[in-house]
């Protein structure tokens, strides 16, 4: 596993950690959540071996990252901030020296680069200069350097960054796949993708955690969990019957949408289900909110209080 005690970055009289602690097992997709500032970036640059902490211990599959970083460094596989390669080299000439400087044979190198070239659909770029390439081809390429010897640990900052739809959920499609049996820990301002691809999560602000659960446990800390919503030319009219159900404890209104939010431990679907067949309201849509992540991200990384 990956374990992180009390970890700590200074910068002169600023502390971009401060006594950071959590542990990632085995079969983990860990999504680093944060705003911009938040110490996300700094965090993983420590556990990768990239920068030393101030204060506090890494240890990576039993491996100190300070006292025993070559071991540690080699089990991981690391996309940094904005996937740094020698633009002059060509995609194809940077793969093969990342895995000759990673001491790959020359056989497994090539069934490796084969592999993750048909996995990042690199095969059209692999002749081209790096310089040249789009923001997601670069991306593409960052990541199957990071994957190309088949760490144990996988640490990616965000890695789509810069890709569109379908190359995002090509990627995630990937990281879902490699998860069975790898340690896997993904820093993204990207919501959805930690419903995408994540089994745990981790927010932090101003270099503290401020939380750390599954995606579900999160979002039933919205106010929207298990609320209803409505989409309906008579929101108005629908909005005063719902307020008189008595276990509705508020309404709001917005253009032609009405949302129901439920007293604490109440489950009020089914009463609204049966509320649009007896009045044959006009309803395009009718939705069971499970809670809204952006919401409960936004909350407590504005209070800035432990969660």
């Amino acid at each position: 596993m990956i374990k992180i005690e009390n970890l700590t970055k200074s910068y002169g009289d600023l502390e971009a950690v401060k006594q950071v602690s959590f542990n990632v097992e085995p079969g983990e997709v860990l999504g680093f959540l944060g705003p911009n500032g938040a110490g996300k970036s700094t965090t993983m640059k420590m556990i990768a071996g990239f920068l030393s902490p101030t204060q506090g211990r890494i240890s990576v599959c039993g491996h100190d990252v300070e006292s025993d970083s070559m071991a540690a460094r080699k089990i991981i596989g690391y996309l940094p901030e904005g996937a740094p390669a020698y633009g002059e080299m060509t995609t194809a000439a940077f793969l093969r020296f990342i895995g000759e400087l990673r001491g790959m044979s020359a056989s497994n190198l090539e069934a490796r680069i084969t592999e993750v070239v048909r996995q990042l659909n690199l095969s059209k770029v692999l002749e081209q200069p790096i310089d040249t390439l789009s923001k997601g081809f670069k991306r593409r390429v960052g990541l199957a350097q990071a994957i190309l010897h088949d760490p144990l640990v996988l640490i990616l900052d965000e890695p789509t960054d810069g890709l569109d739809p379908n190359q995002k959920q090509e990627v995630r499609s990937l990281i879902q796949g490699m998860s069975k049996d790898k340690i896997i820990i993904i820093s993204t301002h990207i919501l959805e993708e930690v419903h995408a691809v994540c089994n745990r999560a981790i927010i932090i602000s101003g270099g503290v955690v401020l939380a750390d659960a599954t995606p579900d446990e999160l979002e039933a800390r919205s106010r929207y969990h298990q609320a209803v919503t409505l989409v309906s030319p008579g929101a108005e009219d629908i909005a005063s019957k719902l307020k008189g159900l008595a276990d509705v404890s508020k309404v709001e209104v917005e253009g032609n949408q009405v949302t129901a939010f439920p007293k604490s431990g109440k489950q009020i679907f089914s009463q609204i289900s049966t509320l649009i067949t007896q009045h044959a309201w006009q309803v395009s849509e009718v939705q069971l909110e499970r809670g809204r992540l952006d919401e409960v991200f936004r909350t407590i990384t504005m209070k800035g209080g432990r969660s």
